[in-house]
């Protein structure tokens, strides 16, 4: 089955008027590169061009994964026309580097002429507690490579409430997402996150979306989607992914097996959870934490 045969992935529309496709292949996690980053390897190309094929034309890379030309070469090699993806790349924010260095760099790494999205990897490149001024800094820094042309929109990622609150104090391009882990064990309740993405028009895009699902059983939420999938005749993933999409948020998956790859682009189209159904696994998510990434920032109950 060609990607065609699968019905077209939904977008959002951006605050800026581009828009993101709903579901997306990231290139972290398990196509992370260790190891000699000088060295092409031939998987991450091989996983990515299987992402391509299947249909998954949101690509979603970043400087950190150390895997920008693998991301670059598959792109090639597909034969895809540029204008039918959409490719993200983010910048580590290196100390004693200016942004414009990283994207530069980035971009060759690529060979592309322009991403679709550009984001700030973390507000924690200067450590655990940044000050304003620092995000305020990188974001006109940020705002320079929109005005450029060089990146069509721009964005942050694992931003909380007052790093988000400080930049767009001062920001002539507000960021259009935000990328954070998101599931229903890490819903940000504490300090509002989700309210002000919504105030503020900011894209909510999940990764680690199928975390209660592959990391953090048993839970609260294991007999909802136990039960939801049967209703439905598909997979709990299905079910822990339509709780993100259902929701205007965008999820990225980073399986590398065309098999739930090709299921997710079948299934996913064939149902919607209803609202009680969304109410009921964000309520019984909120009975359990698990945080997946910066556990080196962030507390073992820090539901931020």
């Amino acid at each position: 089955m060609s990607a065609d045969q699968y019905e077209p992935i939904p977008t959002v529309k951006l605050s800026d008027g581009n828009e993101i496709p709903l579901l997306g292949y990231g290139l972290g996690t398990a196509n992370f590169k260790r190891g000699n980053k000088d060295e092409i390897n031939e998987k991450i190309i091989g996983d990515t061009l299987t992402a391509l094929k299947v249909g998954y034309y949101h690509l979603d890379g970043a400087e950190a994964y150390g895997n920008e030309r693998e991301l670059g070469l598959a792109i090639s090699r597909s034969g895809l026309p540029r204008h039918q993806l959409f490719v993200t790349t983010k910048t580590s924010c290196r100390q004693g580097e200016s942004i414009e260095t990283a994207f530069s760099r980035s971009l060759a790494a690529l060979g592309l002429d322009y991403v679709d999205l550009y984001l700030i990897h973390s507000p924690f490149f200067s450590g655990p507690d940044p000050k304003p001024e620092e995000l305020q800094a990188k974001w006109r820094e940020m705002e320079a490579i929109k005005d450029s042309g060089r990146a069509k929109s721009i964005g942050v990622s694992n931003f909380l409430r007052p790093h988000l609150e400080a930049v767009l104090s001062i920001a002539r391009h507000k960021p259009v997402v935000n990328q954070i882990e998101y599931h229903p064990y890490l819903q940000h309740d504490v300090d509002d996150l989700i309210q002000l993405h919504r105030e503020q028009g900011i894209v909510i895009e999940a990764y680690g979306p199928l975390t209660a699902v592959t990391k953090a059983k048993p839970g609260p939420v294991d007999e909802v989607y136990e039960r939801l999938a049967k209703k439905y005749g598909v997979e709990e993933g299905d079910v822990a992914l339509r709780w993100c999409l259902d929701q205007g948020v965008v999820a990225l998956t980073t399986s590398g097996k065309e098999e739930r790859l090709r299921g997710f682009r079948e299934r996913l189209p064939k149902f919607k959870l209803t609202e009680e159904e969304i109410q009921e696994i964000s309520e019984k998510g909120r009975g359990k934490h698990y945080r997946g990434f910066w556990g080196h920032i962030f507390k073992e109950d820090d539901r931020r």
